[in-house]
């Protein structure tokens, strides 16, 4: 069973250098993360090294559409992926079985989930550290809760130009209350149309 020898071998030379976080996400509170391309550039010379083969397998996937906070779509997509690791010498393997969850804006959230069960298997398989951030994705989707209202971008823009177009203080308090009306609700939205009201207040004094 050489399978096992060979995780545990490199394990060992992981241990040593493990995968620096070096990329960070910009959107929501920021963190530093490892990338799956950080993954494969640590794991591909040492599993060619040690003769050792990762073939996935999706035994399931389940796709769910949400709204993100500015009205687009955000497609969520959960896969069930078994991995066979195999030893070339022999033969042998294990398989294991790991869920990989995403969610994007296009067509690559099933994608981003199959990176992310195959980097997260990794993980788990070869005992790299994650210093308590097992969140480590590059982007950060605002889902609109259930039962509140995603607002239209176009709704959005109509009432920004109202307020920049107010040329007193009464016409700006009127077109904030409109929009507020419109826009309640959706927390995103009310933040900018707050930030536009204030420009525009410090402008009419």
């Amino acid at each position: 069973m050489k399978v096992y020898e060979k995780i545990a071998a490199i394990t060992a030379e992981l241990s040593k250098v493990g995968i620096s976080k070096d990329r960070r996400n910009t959107q929501g509170s920021g963190y530093n993360f490892r990338g799956i391309d950080d993954v494969y550039a640590a794991l591909s010379p040492l599993l060619a090294k040690h003769g050792l083969c990762i073939l996935p397998r999706v035994l399931s996937r389940e796709l769910r559409e949400h709204t993100s906070k500015n009205g687009g779509a955000l497609f969520y997509t959960v896969l069930n992926v078994e991995f066979d690791i195999i030893a070339a010498e022999d033969g042998s393997k294990h398989t294991a079985c790991i869920i990989g969850e995403a969610m994007d804006s296009g067509d690559k959230s099933t994608n981003k989930a199959m990176s992310a069960a195959y980097k997260y298997l990794a993980f788990l398989m070869f005992c790299i550290p994650t210093e308590g951030d097992n969140d480590a994705d590059s982007t950060t989707h605002a889902v609109v809760p259930k039962g509140a209202k995603a607002i239209p971008e176009d709704t959005i823009a109509n009432h920004i130009v109202a307020l920049e177009m107010a040329t007193t203080l009464d016409e700006l308090r009127d077109a904030f209350t409109s929009a507020y009306k419109a826009c309640a609700g959706d927390q995103d939205a009310l933040d900018r149309l707050a930030d536009v009201k204030e420009a525009r207040k410090n402008a009419l004094k």
